[in-house]
């Protein structure tokens, strides 16, 4: 997923060239790259708010394709035997399956922690 730049620092400082052979130089060209499971560090929260008080359980922290969330988010959904989805890099699971989800997590090699109450 990309960073949005919100900032002029946040490019660099370089506004304006007149330099017609210059080319901005992208330094999240790296960032498109998966990182490996055990680099990855997710939380794992209980969400109610605006979902009519049913309990749905929310990973984010995710810092690999949208290809790689969706598998992962299959394999959770599975493994839960539950509904649920996956979008903007967090994976949605029906119910509260915390405990559950951060076991089968860490057996991938993430590094998760429960987030929130």
């Amino acid at each position: 997923m990309k960073s949005k730049k919100k900032t002029l620092s946040d490019l660099g400082g370089i506004m304006y060239s007149t330099d017609p052979s210059f080319s901005y130089e992208n330094e999240t060209e790296n960032a498109d790259l998966p990182m490996a499971n055990n680099q990855q560090d997710l939380r794992v929260m209980l969400d109610r708010k605006n979902r009519g008080g049913k309990a749905v359980t929310v990973i984010t922290g995710f810092k690999s394709s949208d290809e790689e969330i969706e598998k992962l988010g299959k394999m959770l959904k599975t493994k839960c035997g539950v509904g649920g989805s996956s979008k903007s890099g967090e994976i949605l699971i029906q119910g509260d399956f915390r405990d559950k989800i951060v076991d089968l997590l860490f057996k991938e090699g993430f590094k998760v922690k429960k987030s929130g109450g």
